[in-house]
C-alpha cells in the first residue's frame, strides 16, 4: 500500500487521543469497583480492557489513511495488546504498567545493537524529520539509546514505589514531556550536523 499524506491534526488525533481518552477515563473510573462474571475489576482494569480496542481501532484508521505504520507503532500497538492483556486476564495492572519499559529496552537495545555495527538505526526511521551528517546521527543515536535506557529505569521506579495515579499522570504526560525536552537539547546539535537536502547522504 503507497504512502498518503494525512492531515497533521487528524494524525496527532489518532495518535494520542487514545491515551488521553485513556487518562480521563481512568480519573472518571479510579474509585469504582466493576463486576463481571463473578470477578470484581478496579477501574484501572476496566480502563485498560476498553483502551485495547480504541487504540488498534485509532491505529488501523491511521494505516488505512496513510498506508503506513512506523515500526515502533506496530511494536507498541503489539506490546498493548500482549500486557493490556495480561493485565486484564490476570486482574493485575502490573502487566500494563510494565509496557512503557519493555519498549524503551527494546528501542534502546535496537538503537545500541546497530551503533555496535557502526550504523543508526535512528537515521533509518527519522531520516526525513531531521536532515543530519552521519555523525549527527550517530551522536544522536547514542544519546536517543541512554535516554530510552533511563525511561525504562525511570517507569520501572515510579510504577513500582508511587501511587497508581502518579504512575499515569508520568505515563500520560511526563514521558511526552521528556521526549519534547530531550530533543528540545539536541538544539546545538541539530545546528552542528544539519544538513541540507542537496549535500547528500556523505556530507
Amino acid at each position: 500500500m503507497s504512502q498518503h499524506k494525512v492531515n497533521p491534526k487528524l494524525k496527532a488525533a489518532l495518535e494520542f487521543g487514545p491515551i488521553l481518552g485513556f487518562f480521563v477515563a481512568y480519573l472518571w473510573l479510579k474509585s469504582e469497583t466493576f463486576t463481571i462474571g463473578g470477578t470484581e475489576y478496579d477501574g484501572f482494569i476496566v480502563v485498560t480492557a476498553g483502551f485495547i480496542p480504541i487504540f488498534l481501532l485509532a491505529m488501523g484508521i491511521l494505516w488505512r489513511l496513510s498506508g503506513y505504520l512506523s515500526r515502533m507503532q506496530a511494536v507498541t500497538a503489539v506490546l498493548i495488546v500482549v500486557f493490556g492483556g495480561l493485565s486484564v486476564w490476570f486482574n493485575d495492572p502490573s502487566f500494563f504498567k510494565m509496557k512503557p519499559t519493555i519498549i524503551y529496552l527494546l528501542f534502546g537495545g535496537a538503537l545500541g545493537i546497530g551503533l555496535m555495527r557502526g550504523e543508526s538505526w535512528l537515521q533509518y526511521v527519522m531520516d526525513g524529520m531531521m536532515p543530519l551528517t552521519h555523525e549527527g546521527w550517530m551522536i544522536l543515536t547514542r544519546r536517543m539509546a541512554l535516554f530510552s535506557l533511563g525511561l525504562a529505569v525511570l517507569n520501572e521506579i515510579i510504577w513500582r514505589n508511587m501511587s497508581e495515579e502518579t504512575w499515569v499522570y508520568f505515563k500520560t504526560f511526563g514521558l511526552t514531556a521528556a521526549i519534547f525536552v530531550f530533543f528540545l537539547m539536541q538544539s546545538k546539535l541539530f545546528r552542528d550536523h544539519g544538513r541540507k537536502p542537496e549535500d547528500g547522504d556523505d556530507a
